[in-house]
């Protein structure tokens, strides 16, 4: 067998155990993401009533924080930990939170009355998000499980692209195709085009990932000049989905005057309630002053010595809320005097976090409006085209009662490019890297057991 032979059976041995096996995960996550590329579009229609309307009662406006303390009021045992100040023709919201966890919705009209609340849990974007990135079931293994599919899903396409030119599936073919090869030259064309495209989709989407996603962060936080800046800060107590994914780990510096707060705080309760603590009123005062225009989310301290975040974030996961990389931003507001104590705006990014400031809201389809989302679909829709039409070449291919894998291909010359491709691919992914050691030590498992099992005699 010809080297070039064996070379494109390696990859066509490859390709379909991986298509194979991840597939369906594949579908999955595709579906989904289409789901969360136009959650915004969806919400503002299911959730009309809550984001634009008015509170059915006619009394006269009240103060802000008079809203806050009424909403704790009406739902018991919750407390206000985030505002979210949305444009003019929206209303705001409050992220309200209890003991064990659980998050509610809370709106409020122009005149700061209660029109209503979600269960966080239900909302059509965190349903989308927890399907994308988690399958509902959530977990370091499940995150690991779909960070390994969107790692091998690029091996798919890198050695998709190599069979579509070395099998000669471009050039035109005399006399007629069967089905089989009219499914297999329009899997490898539509799979060609999309390739880049479905890399970047799949590059922007890595942050968020329970390995890689850390590794990336961990790189911008060590290296200030090429990721995150410095700041002295103490940790922030808790986890915040507006403030921008380049500084949302960032440590949060102190309020000046923590010792003048005596109540003891942990948690949210009756926080509002305090003297020394500025109000929130005062505090939107303050942001206006610092001239930071809606829409902009709003955290609570979460301690004595805690400040008020506010910021404006480019792939914040909240209807209305998102704004255009150039101006993401994240402030700190001493709680006590309102002072803005620091500020980290996009300028003072280094290039991997201004990299991945862009690269997520191109990814959930919101960077450049609606063309975004159209490509983004497009492009979706054209993998799960190639995925089905990789099944069908399949079955058509396929023997009843077996598998019909492509041969297997014994080691030669051939091995040497394809383990450095691999090997290259595993550094870039450490992920998969780690998969293909798991895969070599199965395969010396069955080689060691095949060895050893005792060869019987015909008599």
């Amino acid at each position: 067998m010809k080297i070039n032979k064996q070379f494109y059976n390696i990859f066509w041995r490859w390709h379909f155990y991986a298509a194979l096996f991840i597939a369906p995960l594949l579908i999955t996550l595709t579906i989904s993401g289409i789901g969360y590329l136009f959650y915004t579009n969806v919400e503002n229609q299911i959730y009309d009533d809550l984001f634009f309307g008015n509170a059915s009662t006619k009394s006269e406006g009240v103060t802000i924080d008079e809203a806050i303390e009424n909403a704790e009021n009406k739902y018991d045992g919750f407390d206000v930990t985030k505002i979210i100040v949305l444009e003019d023709e929206y209303n705001t919201r409050f992220t309200m939170t209890n003991a064990e966890g659980e998050q509610k919705y809370v709106f409020i009209d122009n005149n700061n009355q209660i029109i209503g609340s979600q269960n966080a849990a239900t909302t059509f974007s965190n349903v989308m998000r927890g399907l994308h990135s988690s399958l509902f079931v959530g977990g370091t293994v499940v995150n690991y499980l779909v960070e390994l599919a969107a790692c091998w899903a690029i091996f798919l396409l890198i050695s998709g692209v190599y069979m579509s030119f070395k099998g000669k599936v471009f050039k035109r073919q005399k006399g007629n195709k069967n089905k089989r090869q009219g499914h297999k030259k329009l899997h490898s064309i539509t799979g060609t085009i999309i390739a880049i495209p479905m890399v970047i989709l799949i590059f922007t989407g890595l942050p968020w990932s329970a390995l890689m996603g850390n590794f990336i962060y961990s790189a911008a936080q060590s290296n200030p000049s090429i990721g995150i800046p410095e700041l002295q800060q103490v940790p922030p107590t808790s986890e915040i989905n507006e403030i921008p994914w380049a500084t949302r780990k960032n440590e949060a510096p102190t309020s000046s005057d923590a010792h003048a707060h005596h109540n003891g705080m942990s948690g949210m309760s009756n926080m509002t309630d305090s003297g020394n603590m500025i109000s929130v009123q005062r505090l939107m005062d303050k942001v206006d002053e610092s001239q930071i225009s809606k829409p902009y989310s709003i955290v609570y301290p979460m301690s004595e010595d805690g400040v008020y975040t506010v910021s404006k974030g480019s792939n914040t996961g909240v209807t209305g809320l998102d704004v255009s990389p150039y101006e993401e931003m994240t402030t700190y507001f001493d709680q006590y005097s309102g002072n803005l104590i620091s500020k980290v705006s996009y300028e003072d990014y280094g290039i991997l976090a201004k990299w991945f400031t862009w690269g997520i809201p191109l990814h959930e389809g919101h960077l450049f409006g609606w063309p975004n989302k159209i490509i983004n679909l497009l492009v979706c829709l054209a993998f799960l085209t190639v995925i089905i039409l990789g099944y069908k070449m399949w079955l058509d291919r396929k023997v009843k009662g077996k598998l019909s894998a492509p041969p297997k291909t014994p080691m030669g010359k051939s091995f040497v490019g394809f383990i450095f491709l691999l090997v290259i691919l595993g550094i870039i992914m450490p992920l998969f890297g780690l998969s293909l050691i798991l895969i070599a030590l199965i395969e010396l498992i069955i080689y060691v057991l095949h060895k050893n099992k005792p060869k019987i005699t015909p008599i």
